[in-house]
């Protein structure tokens, strides 16, 4: 009969290779297999959770009772020294508020005059005790006797005289027993009550870490509504240690650094003045940990710099407010509506109190980018579409897109050129130089005359900057430098079409140098943007001073803040002391931007809409300086400018040396130096000339 026999030690597999300390094994092997097994065990035993949760328990108390014990020690040095005012007044002349700090400073003073007079007080007090212990126990012995004769008189026996003063020795007696009973467990179980006093204290004050907190209590406070001593706590662990350490000073007036929490639309809003070395960089510069702090999105809470010097000002979302749609716009549900473009503001969404954003376009020149497929286009042309209501307005749009964003203003703008191609671009700078010329007629006509509104619309301009076409005269269309005709006509109009009502409109991607040039982009007066990837480009669509003073393109979340912008613009009503403004704006998809296109039709004559802008003044370049040059053999360099310019200021006011040598080498006429300077040799043009004349009337057009 065989028996179940169960192995003391499991056999060896190809998944555990030491072998086994059975008594064939090697001896010196044993403790290899003890040492591993023993630290295997006690990793399992260090990570587990219930190992854990015990460690963050065992730190969560006594952080209680350690901090307990600091605030009870702090609250104590408090009550008997003037250190409370004088943390006061510290804090209130780090705010600036001098007359706050002379108030403390005379409570200060009188606490520590009450201090001397008590002190004093006490130094008399032995005496004084003496006396008083004295006169007591007389007049109590006194007092007693009298009772004891009366209860004698009354009882008829002489022996209740003594009867009170033995009912006191007996009461002294039984408070001393009460006493000897008492003092051994006040002793055993005193410190342990002062223990869990102060472990008490430390729990209500929040003194353990954030991660030593159970799961649910680090939880439960998501959302909740924000209470200054939520930003008081979130400032204090936002890793900044003079702000952490001047908080801790300030012991229970930390408070005093906020101003009021008002209600701000779906969020609240508190100005904070930071303590004497703390910059406002450092507090924008930890936004994400102030908003999880703050038990907050980072896209729900922006910082932004007031007036007040050393103060920042925190909007604290509602949790999941934002991302919440606004209504919608009120070209929608106005039918009605019209639009003023000299008085009027269009309807463009909410800010992020919740109150309607109006922006105002009158000689504004407008400039929005941001990333691919962020609402870009829907932005710009909700404004077009609003200021569209006003029949004197006039349009010519390019969509550089051309994928029939803009195919409603067909029939409602004089030129509409839709397309992607080096074709569609070349005809979108001769609409602009169109432009130019429209804006220098108008500039030359009489004193008073009335313009109606002219606004060129070109969207995704950043396929312009980049397109290498070039024209016959060698000129790019594109590029970013004088010789570019897009860049020129560009600045062109920016430096001067405001004044006559001749605006230009842009929308690009991706800001950069090489598709948004630096002087075309700061030569819009509105500059808004959407969602961006770095600072870099934040700074180049809305400039310095607004991502100095906490615009923040970049930090909007791609994909999820599509049609939130931050303008930049003096046209929109912006709070005191900002730069610029978060903007949730109304979305109006195509089919509905028809139908109030239809609309805008409906209040004008009937438009005729070109494809194209005929180009009717081309200059010719060299013929010109043929002209200036007249009968003079050689011109230094610099007067041919001068006299083109007087010639012709719309198309030679900003040509350069660069330019002039362009066109005259491609004429085989190059400058040359006369004397140490750089001339127009006459015969050298007079030839090119005759030379082209003789080519053709095709070689002349440039």
């Amino acid at each position: 009969m065989t028996e179940n026999v169960v192995p003391l030690f499991k056999e060896p597999t190809t998944e555990d290779t030491t072998p086994t300390p059975t008594a064939d094994a090697p001896k010196a092997l044993r403790p290899v297999r003890v040492f591993k097994q023993t630290g295997r065990a006690m990793a399992t035993v260090v990570g587990h959770d219930r190992t854990k949760s015990a460690g963050r328990a065992v730190v969560r108390h006594t952080s209680y009772v350690l901090g307990g014990t600091r605030i009870v020690t702090r609250r104590a040095w408090d009550g008997r020294t003037g250190a409370r005012y004088e943390r006061m007044l510290r804090a209130a002349e780090a705010a600036g508020n001098y007359e706050a700090a002379g108030e403390w400073e005379e409570r200060l003073h009188r606490f520590r005059s009450d201090r001397h007079r008590r002190r004093m007080d006490l130094l008399m007090a032995p005496e004084k005790v003496v006396k008083g212990a004295a006169y007591g126990a007389g007049g109590s012995l006194g007092a007693l006797i009298a009772v004891g004769i009366a209860l004698a008189i009354a009882n008829k026996d002489a022996s209740d005289v003594f009867t009170p003063l033995m009912a006191l020795v007996e009461l002294i007696r039984l408070l001393v027993t009460l006493v000897a009973i008492l003092w051994g467990p006040l002793v055993a179980f005193g410190p342990w009550l002062a223990l869990a006093g102060v472990w008490a204290v430390g729990r209500q004050r929040g003194a353990a870490p954030q991660w030593a907190l159970p799961t649910n209590a680090r939880s439960d406070d998501a959302g909740a509504p924000i209470t200054p001593s939520i930003v008081v706590t979130a400032l204090r662990d936002l890793g900044v240690a003079p702000l952490r350490n001047a908080i801790k000073e300030m012991g229970d007036a930390g408070a005093a650094m906020l101003g009021p929490i008002r209600i701000a639309g779906c969020g609240v809003e508190v100005d904070v003045t930071l303590p004497s070395g703390v910059s406002t960089l450092e507090v924008q510069g930890r936004r994400r940990k102030l908003a999880e702090n703050l038990a907050r999105h980072e896209h729900e809470v922006f910082i932004t710099l007031p007036t007040a010097a050393r103060t920042v000002r925190l909007w604290i979302a509602d949790s999941g407010a934002l991302d919440e749609p606004i209504g919608p716009s009120p070209l929608v549900t106005d039918e009605t509506m019209t639009a003023d473009y000299t008085k009027g503001r269009a309807p463009w969404g909410q800010d992020l109190r919740g109150d309607a954003a109006t922006l105002s376009l009158y000689q504004r020149h407008l400039l929005i980018t941001g990333l691919s497929n962020q609402g870009k286009t829907a932005a710009l042309r909700a404004l077009a579409l609003w200021l569209a209501l006003d029949r004197r307005v006039e349009f010519r749009v390019a969509d550089l897109k051309g994928v029939g964003d803009w195919g409603m203003f067909d029939g409602l703008a004089t030129v509409l050129i839709q397309g992607p191609t080096d074709e569609h671009v070349i005809k979108t700078t001769e609409m602009v130089e169109g432009l130019v010329e429209e804006m220098e007629r108008r500039i030359q006509a009489p004193p008073g005359t009335k313009f109606d509104p002219l606004i060129l619309i070109v969207d995704e301009a950043q396929v312009a900057f980049m397109c290498p076409a070039a024209g016959e005269d060698k000129r790019p269309y594109g590029g970013a430098k004088a010789t570019s005709r897009y860049f020129m006509a560009a600045r062109k109009v920016h430096n001067q079409g405001r004044a006559v009502d001749v605006l230009l409109w842009e929308g690009t991607q991706d800001p950069t140098d090489q598709n948004l040039p630096k002087l075309v982009r700061e030569g819009a007066h509105t500059r808004i943007s959407l969602a961006l990837g770095t600072e870099s480009q934040a700074r180049m669509a809305l400039g310095d001073k607004a991502v100095d003073g906490g615009a923040a393109p970049h930090l909007l979340r791609q994909g999820l803040d599509k049609g939130t912008v931050v303008v930049a613009s003096d046209g929109i009503k912006i709070p005191a002391g900002q730069a610029s403004i978060t903007v949730r704006t109304h979305y109006i998809d195509t089919d509905t931007a028809t139908l109030i296109a239809e609309r805008a039709k409906a209040l004008r004559d009937g438009v005729a809409t070109l494809t194209a802008v005929e180009n009717t003044s081309a200059v010719d370049a060299l013929a010109d300086i043929g002209s200036v040059l007249g009968d003079a053999s050689k011109m230094l360099t610099q007067e041919v400018l001068q006299r083109l310019a007087q010639k012709n200021p719309g198309e030679y006011r900003e040509w350069t040396f660069s330019d002039l040598r362009q066109v005259l080498e491609a004429a085989d006429a190059a400058p040359r130096k006369s004397d140490g300077r750089m001339v127009v040799d006459g015969r050298r043009v007079a030839n090119a000339l005759a030379r082209r004349d003789a080519e053709g009337p095709e070689s002349a057009a440039q």
